[in-house]
């Protein structure tokens, strides 16, 4: 989920930023069908040497606390695992896990690339199990890998949506969006035909064993390929890309008219609502003209004030 992301992105800049160490986390959820759904988590203090990966300190005590505070919060939320920030599977990872595995008996092991290079999946998870080589010596334990993938409740899409705004640029168009997401997807399958290749390649070497389930995988992709070969399906190709370019080209022409015309539109608007303003203006100005001229006329037509009578007795 990606609140889980984000505590281990805040974890790491809390604690190692700009340098080579890493952290470590406990994972919150619940399992079902042997599908692990982490829903949160919370760091834990976590000391190695650089030099002696045997030597490590993680405070259980510390994890013991913790979870116990968010089971008062959610008691459905369980131990399911542990998290790292890598980027790569170390040698003490093993005996952490063991670590673990006394709070719950199947843990997840992921590791979180906080600093994503590519488009790909910022995770990669693991399980550990025991493994013989049959050699006749004793098993051994090793990490094996799972598929993992982000998912997010309603709620969770809502309050990602609102982080990314401050994130995304709202200058840049959909267009140039749309751009960006097909350039990016370009990119990660090219990475992802390579990792083939790379595979494939030592395996014809022999540095690597056949494993069958993924060459029918493969398989399966050559099969759904078209066979570009067949002239009729060819032609049928460039015929149905020109008829969807006529139409996005058709659309992008008729936008811009309309867009063309609300700005007339708009202007006129504009013009009309100020030859209206200065009207009113004027009509208003005529108007103290008016008020001003019949204050004068009345002052001017005003009579004088009456002469004093003689007196009679006189």
């Amino acid at each position: 989920h990606p609140i889980v992301l984000l505590n281990a992105v805040d974890h790491y800049n809390r604690v190692a930023r700009d340098t080579k160490r890493r952290v470590i986390g406990i994972l919150l959820g619940e399992i079902s069908r042997g599908v692990y759904d982490i829903t949160a988590s919370f760091a834990v203090p976590f000391e190695e040497d650089d030099k002696d990966p045997s030597i490590w300190f993680l405070d259980h005590n510390f994890l013991e606390q913790m979870h116990g505070m968010f089971k008062k919060v959610n008691a459905r939320e369980k131990v399911i695992g542990w998290y790292s920030t890598g980027p790569r599977i170390r040698p003490g990872d093993i005996e952490i896990d063991k670590l673990v595995r006394r709070y719950t008996p199947t843990p997840a092991y992921v590791i979180i690339d906080v600093k994503p290079v590519s488009m790909n999946i910022p995770t990669t998870a693991y399980f550990a199990a025991e493994e013989s080589k049959g050699d006749g010596n004793p098993p051994q334990w090793t990490f094996k890998h799972i598929n993992s993938e982000i998912g997010a409740m309603e709620s969770e899409e809502v309050g990602v949506e609102h982080l990314l705004r401050d994130v995304k640029d709202t200058t840049i168009s959909t267009l140039a969006n749309q751009v960006s997401g097909k350039l990016a997807a370009i990119r990660g399958l090219q990475e992802r035909l390579e990792e083939i290749d790379g595979y494939l390649k030592q395996v014809t070497a022999g540095k690597l064993p056949i494993n069958h389930q993924i060459m029918y995988m493969l398989q399966d992709v050559f099969n759904l390929l078209p066979n570009v070969a067949v002239e009729e399906l060819v032609k049928a190709m460039s015929i149905k890309t020109n008829d969807m370019s006529l139409a996005i080209y058709l659309a992008s022409i008729i936008r811009s008219v309309v867009a063309l015309h609300n700005l007339i539109n708009n202007k006129l608007v504009n013009k009309e609502r100020e030859r209206s303003a200065e009207d009113k203006e004027k009509e208003r100005e005529k108007d103290k003209d008016k008020d001003a001229k019949v204050k004068r006329e009345t002052v001017v037509s005003a009579p004088k004030d009456a002469a004093p009578k003689p007196n009679a007795d006189k």
